[in-house]
């Protein structure tokens, strides 16, 4: 079981991972909130951390991956109105459009995918522990955490409490015993069509609550690693720790780990963060179908995670040309008979190190490529079977497939992929039509409790 670090935001130190005795490790990523498609730079913690977990059960680890999902959101409520439908209806409809979006990537699912809303009985015990132990209070309906009870509070992002803004979470100022203070419970508002009872009356969880009760109900405490967007390190992830240490006295998670932001080039020499409210996204399912999944696979995993990613057409047209370079090792032929030389399980070794020391994927990107170059100048035994291996821990094994054949499967599976993105979009003309053109190519459509797959017609 080889030694693995990652870069923890909380102590700014690169720490060895802890797992448990039996070499479990806890990951809690934050997934979406649910009111609209996900673009490229929310698929990035996705990504790195379904890659991460492949890495450590490569190692001999037990990974847990727990990404969970917020179902119940102001912006969600906003977006339903918009959308002329109950907030449950709209919700359901984007998980079903973030989970086809995803599955497209070939990454499996996490394993598990907790929502908000299936999570409210954790969710007002901690509430009460916290108001029990002073730490929270109520104020008309709604609950407020006193941020000043607990002294270490900004310790994850180092800010200074006097220049805290709680964003959407804030509550009613005129509620609040001080404007630090962050909404734990919210009291059911007029055009909400959501709500659930607590001791302090109707309500929904606040969004940073939602998270803490999430984790511990799966993972306990103390879990290996809590991840996500650097984006989220305040007030979402701040408020966390102290809410959770402040009600359990013991840590949530041991690591804080946090991936950089995708970026767009706003102008010459200027860049801004991929976000749906400044109008600059492109959304995942667009990127997977006009470049392919193994292209933003493969950009999201040439830089390292905790870096910002700049992003463009040209970023992911280098991704899909890279892709291309392993594609054409694998036609190029077989390896020759006998056991991996030594300089095959050196570039192994190499690779495998490289993730190893904080998820370093473009050194490790570096060794796979080095392999490529080191088997074309001579004949090297396993450099191909290697190279596979070390695929999969990239999410880019499809690149060592075969040809499609002519046999349709690569053109059946993207249909496929566009009809349920057509379900989740409730287009359910356009999925009759896709699953008449699959019929028309010889594949059946069976779906099963694992989700949809394609079965030759007459097998």
């Amino acid at each position: 079981m080889r030694e693995v670090t990652i870069r923890d935001t909380l102590s700014g130190e690169v720490r060895p991972l802890e797992p448990g005795p039996m070499g479990e490790v806890g990951i809690y990523a934050c997934g979406p909130t649910t009111y609209g498609p996900i673009h490229i730079g929310n698929a990035r913690p996705y990504v790195v951390f379904s890659l991460l977990r492949r890495f450590l059960a490569h190692e001999g680890y037990a990974p847990t991956l727990v990404i969970n999902l917020t179902d119940v959101n102001d912006k969600i409520y906003d977006a339903a109105r918009e959308a002329g439908m109950s907030s449950a209806d709209h919700a359901e409809r984007m998980i079903a459009a973030y989970r086809a979006d995803t599955d497209a990537l070939g990454l499996g699912r996490p394993d598990e995918e907790p929502k908000a809303t299936e999570t409210i009985g954790p969710i007002v015990s901690l509430i009460e522990d916290l108001v029990a132990s002073g730490h929270a209070y109520e104020s008309s309906g709604d609950v407020y955490f006193r941020v000043r009870s607990f002294p270490a509070y900004g310790q994850l992002s180092n800010r200074d409490t006097e220049q805290m803004d709680q964003g959407e979470e804030a509550g009613s100022a005129e509620l609040k015993e001080d404007p630090l203070d962050f909404a734990l419970w919210k009291a059911r508002k007029e055009g909400e069509d959501t709500s659930w009872p607590s001791p302090w009356g109707d309500g929904r969880p606040g969004w940073h609550i939602e998270c803490s009760a999430m984790a511990e109900d799966l993972l306990g405490l103390e879990f290996a690693i809590h991840g996500g967007g650097s984006d989220l390190v305040f007030p979402h992830h701040e408020n966390e720790l102290a809410q959770t240490e402040a009600a359990r006295e013991r840590p949530l998670a041991k690591i804080w780990m946090h991936n950089g932001m995708v970026q767009t080039r706003k102008q010459a020499g200027d860049t801004e963060k991929m976000a749906k409210s400044v109008g600059n996204v492109f959304l995942l399912g667009e990127a997977v179908r006009a470049f392919g999944p193994e292209a933003v696979v493969g950009f999201l995993v040439s830089g390292h995670y905790r870096q910002p990613l700049a992003f463009g057409e040209g970023a992911l047209e280098e991704a899909a040309a890279r892709n291309q370079r392993i594609r054409e090792f694998f036609r190029e032929g077989e390896d020759p008979p006998g056991e991996p030389a030594p300089a095959v399980l050196a570039r192994r070794e190499a690779f495998l190190d490289a993730l190893a020391d904080d998820f370093n994927t473009p050194r490790a990107l570096a060794e796979l490529f080095g392999l490529l170059a080191d088997a074309r100048r001579e004949e090297l035994p396993g450099a191909r079977r290697v190279a596979l291996e070390l695929l999969e821990l990239l999410g880019l094994e499809s690149l060592a497939a075969p040809e499609d054949g002519g046999d349709g499967a690569a053109e059946a599976e993207g249909l496929l992929a566009d009809r349920e993105r057509a379900r989740a979009e409730r287009d359910f003309d356009r999925a009759d039509e896709i699953r008449d053109r699959l019929a028309e190519l010889g594949w059946e459509v069976r779906d099963t409790a694992e989700g949809a797959r394609l079965v030759r017609r007459g097998s």
